[in-house]
């Protein structure tokens, strides 16, 4: 097994650097009959080179989601399609570089061979029987093999012969990197009643029938279903439950460790391969050329990494008088710890707790009451099952069973009492006229049962009983209204030459402010419009109800020589030249494909996708 991993890795890591190569090994071949999915031109593609890439790429986007997908979901996400474009394009260019007389030599795909590390024997150079047995566990024949090579690198050449020249325009990527890094000086304020130069007048009877007439929405009951209920609870037999108290002193010794803490330390610690080590790094520490963290680093960690958490004496061992001697902060060592010699971060002193018995009372006969009412209502609920199921009404089964009966209009909007529980919400939407009662537990240990009486349609409320709603819209629309007016005031005194800052309103200035910053409790349409606007210029932005005013006062250009913008053009030529190549390729490996013609053979994918699961 180790060398078949080992293998399958070094394998694919040379595949890897190709554009498209055989697409993942670690797959047994494909038996039967089934020799080929198709052919561009004269070149057939392999049964077992689509099923390896097919397993590879559901491999890759499993470890995405993080579960394990199914052939049919990977089939949603479209996968197979995926997976046989990149077949076929592997097929055009194999079968160009073949028509133009492209290939490598057998010292090159010697070269291929040494080098990789699977085949390396003991004594770390090249060794046959070893190259042998990989292929064998890889469902390889070395001719087979070595002919992928060949044709990978010949198709690698092709690909860069096609693409090597390809570079973003240099007008296109000045243009976007000066647009990306230009910065603004700019003023934001937001608008509020308190700005307001009179307060909204109270609305007339009028304005609230006209808000109320063009609103139904609003104001209309959703349909309510007429649910009758069972129900009970832990909580409703907590307080008849009897209680031993020396059951409540037992529980309370088997959990002494929550309620008698000691004495505890906040620490990190760093572990060092030796004490020498441990030594050098703690006296740089003293020295003050290195920080705790500029050690972790060194290391290759962070504190997190480090972080012990809350420690008691016994949890560090001989390392416990040391860092408990610490009466501030600091750090210790080098001292013994389980992974060797270490440094100890002491960060805080948590003082040693205790709550009594009686001081935790209350707690533990609550908590075993509510656990032996869960007890009484499992007992329970095989009486309480036995008699719905024989016919007994819900009035029945509560006065019987000792549960309680209610009613409940129960719509989308309730949440209150057992519509609280979702399970409840759930059985209450679904049930029907026609069913019959049956008991449904709740995560709390409770149980219900509950019957469908029939529904109120949906229907608007009266005016009388939503006023108050009704007047608080019709004000919301009056101040919006009202605060977009005064912004366009303030807008016009902009325009005279005024500062925003002068204008009355409470105004924050934000110097050097990027393409796409952030501005804490600001909708970002606010940003976005501020760099829409020429310098000098200003604009009122309504969003979501919210009234603010942005204006440009200072238009920064990019300096093309500042490292910021020198690192964005390369990013941006990048970016751009990559996605140009693939475009490219895109094109090249379409237009080789249409003049070869292309031939798929649905019966051999379709068994090739039935041993995919």
């Amino acid at each position: 097994m180790r060398s078949k991993k080992r293998g399958s890795t070094v394998i694919w890591a040379l595949m890897a650097l190709l554009v498209l190569g055989l697409g993942g090994f670690g797959a047994r071949n494909f038996g039967g009959s089934v020799r080929s999915i198709g052919s561009v031109g004269d070149r057939e593609i392999d049964v077992n080179d689509y099923a390896r890439a097919l397993r590879r790429e559901m491999q890759a986007a499993s470890a995405q989601v993080g579960q394990s997908l199914s052939f049919e979901q990977a089939q949603t996400l479209g996968l197979d399609q995926q997976v046989q474009a990149q077949v076929l394009a592997t097929a055009a260019l194999d079968g160009e570089a073949a028509r133009i007389g492209l290939s490598v030599g057998d010292e090159e795909v010697r070269k291929q061979l040494t080098s990789i590390d699977a085949f390396h024997g003991a004594d770390g150079s090249f060794d046959r029987d070893t190259y042998a047995l990989v292929l064998k566990q890889e469902g390889f024949s070395e001719t087979g093999f070595e002919t992928k090579l060949r044709e990978d690198a010949a198709r690698t050449l092709l690909q860069r012969a096609a693409l090597g020249a390809t570079a973003a325009p240099e007008a296109y990527v000045a243009g976007l990197a000066a647009w990306a890094t230009e910065t603004r000086d700019l003023t934001v304020a937001e608008l509020i009643a308190s700005d307001l130069t009179a307060p909204v007048p109270a609305p007339d009877e009028a304005a609230l029938k006209a808000y109320y007439d063009a609103h139904p929405e609003a104001f209309t009951r959703p349909e309510a279903r007429k649910i009758t209920y069972v129900w009970l609870s832990p909580e409703m037999l907590a307080d008849t439950v009897e209680l031993d108290e020396a059951a409540l002193k037992a529980a309370y010794q088997e959990r002494i460790k929550e309620f008698v803490v000691p004495e505890r330390r906040l620490v990190e610690r760093l572990v060092y391969p030796d004490e020498a080590s441990a030594a050098d790094a703690k006296a740089r520490l003293d020295a003050g050329t290195a920080t705790f963290e500029d050690l972790a680093k060194e290391r290759g960690l962070t504190l997190a990494d480090l972080d012990l958490g809350e420690v008691a004496r016994e949890d560090l061992g001989a390392a416990a008088d040391a860092v408990f001697a610490l009466d501030a902060p600091g750090i210790v060592g080098p001292l013994p710890s389980d992974l060797g010699p270490a440094l100890f971060s002491m960060n805080a002193i948590l003082d040693a707790s205790e709550t009594t018995f009686e001081e935790a009372r209350d707690d533990l006969a609550a908590e075993a009451a509510t656990d032996k009412a869960r007890r009484e209502i499992a007992e329970k609920s095989d009486l309480i099952e036995d008699a719905l199921a024989s016919g007994a009404t819900l009035e029945e089964v509560a006065k019987e069973q000792g549960m309680d009966l209610a009613q409940i209009d129960f719509s989308a909007e309730t949440q209150e009492g057992i519509a609280a529980y979702s399970a409840f919400r759930e059985a209450a939407g679904a049930v029907k006229a026609e069913d019959f009662p049956t008991l449904t537990a709740l995560d709390d240990g409770g149980v219900f049962a509950l019957r469908l009486d029939g529904t109120e349609p949906a229907a608007l409320r009266p005016m009388d009983e939503v006023k108050d709603a009704v007047i608080a819209g019709v004000t919301r629309e009056a101040t919006h209204a009202a605060l977009l007016a005064r912004a366009e005031e303030v807008k016009a005194t902009l325009a005279s030459g005024a500062a925003l800052s002068a204008t009355g309103l409470v105004a924050t200035r934000y110097d050097d402010f990027a393409r796409g910053g952030y501005i804490a409790d600001t909708p970002a349409v606010v940003g976005e419009r501020a760099f829409a606007l020429p310098e000098g210029d200003s604009a009122v932005i309504d969003s979501d109800g919210r009234v603010f005013i942005v204006s440009v006062e200072t238009v920064t250009p990019a300096d093309p020589a500042s490292e910021d913008v020198v690192k964005t053009r390369e990013a941006i030529e990048a970016q751009t030249g990559q996605s140009m190549a693939q475009d490219l390729f895109r094109l090249y490996a379409s237009a080789i494909e249409n003049k070869a013609g292309i031939r798929l053979d649905p019966a051999a994918i379709n068994a090739v996708h039935a041993q995919m699961n």
